[in-house]
């Protein structure tokens, strides 16, 4: 089983050292295993946990909810509720997803706008 240093770790995840001590401390990343120097040592469990974790917060999960979600994992019995939370989370994304959609569009038209206006002024 590989085993990583929090550099590397904090590499491999894209997560500063700070965010991963933070995560572990507020209960978002489950207690990572220690060497016997005391030394923390990640997994690629543990790596893969940051991998989710990440998707969650590149999809605007906010703390607490990872907090929550993180709670959860430490308890088998939290099954449904951890699926509910992510569907939860995913409807959320959808409804950034549309609103995104929708500015997006008017963006375009703003765009088609100007090129209209910056061909008749060179006409």
């Amino acid at each position: 089983m590989a085993t990583y240093t929090p550099a590397e770790a904090a590499q491999r995840s894209g997560f500063t050292i700070d965010t991963l001590r933070y995560y572990e401390r507020e209960g978002i990343l489950p207690r990572v295993a220690r060497s016997a120097g005391g030394h923390r040592v990640y997994s690629d469990a543990d790596l893969s946990t940051l991998d989710f974790l990440q998707c969650l917060r590149d999809t605007g999960m906010p703390i607490e909810r990872l907090r929550r979600y993180g709670e959860m994992c430490q308890d088998p019995a939290t099954m449904t509720d951890r699926a509910a939370l992510l569907r939860e989370h995913a409807a959320d994304v959808d409804a950034q997803i549309a609103l995104l959609t929708r500015r997006r569009a008017r963006l375009t038209e703003k765009i088609a706008w100007y090129d209209e206006q910056i061909g008749d002024a060179a006409d």
